[in-house]
């Protein structure tokens, strides 16, 4: 699925209220539960943006580093407390997840290793979060993000992510997680020829899933 090229016919969205504070606090309280029941703890510390991503800004990032080698990454602002956000999809509504196999650390450095990682996934991760208000994202697509010219598209394939089967839920309400996988783009060809499956157990018997990180040998 191309970003660009796909249109859309119109589609009704739900009706959007406002929240209340304490509203929006619980529902955080649960969707952090939510999250954690799948990915570990989450770190304490937040990266938050300078501009809100609800008015045109990045997501703010969350982070999982007690789950698998390196540190996860999670949205928390594309479902409203009533589970409205994204459009749905076959499984329903839900939140990003994408992975570095770089460990989390502070340093304010931006050039190392896991900030340039993290800087790279807020984008994606900001891009397809605003797209998914408009398109629908189904698990084994893939995607293209336009960035600057001159500059090659960012190549990614979506994937339902739920490890030993452990799914994502706020409160009682089930959704999922969408892994959102960097690739090179002789593997999102392979992908879009092959089936997306194939493409996974290459990457998994390479230990190159479920990470966006890019510095490796395209395995295509």
């Amino acid at each position: 699925m191309s970003f660009l090229k796909r249109l859309f016919g119109n589609k009704e969205k739900p009706i959007e209220k406002d929240f209340t504070d304490a509203e929006h606090e619980k529902d955080y309280e649960l969707k952090s539960k939510g999250l954690e029941n799948v990915l570990g703890e989450m770190h304490d510390l937040v990266g938050h943006a300078i501009i809100p991503f609800a008015i045109g800004g990045a997501v703010d990032m969350y982070y999982f580093p007690n789950h698998i080698k390196g540190t996860g990454f999670a949205t928390m602002e594309l479902l409203d407390p009533n589970g409205n956000g994204p459009l749905k999809n076959r499984l329903g509504t839900y939140e990003l997840v994408a992975f570095t196999k770089y460990d989390y650390h502070a340093s304010k450095d931006p050039q190392t290793p896991f900030n340039l990682a993290e800087r790279n996934a807020c984008g994606f991760l900001t891009s397809i979060g605003m797209y998914s208000s408009q398109a629908v994202l189904n698990p084994k697509e893939t995607i293209e993000i336009p960035n600057g010219e001159d500059e090659e598209n960012t190549c990614l394939v979506f994937d339902l992510y739920e490890p030993n089967g452990k799914k994502f839920k706020i409160g009682d309400r089930e959704h999922h997680l969408l892994l959102c996988l960097q690739l090179f783009r002789s593997e999102m060809d392979y992908a879009r020829q092959n089936g997306s499956d194939k493409l996974f157990k290459l990457l998994k018997e390479k230990g190159h899933y479920p990470y966006s990180d890019l510095d490796r040998e395209a395995v295509i």
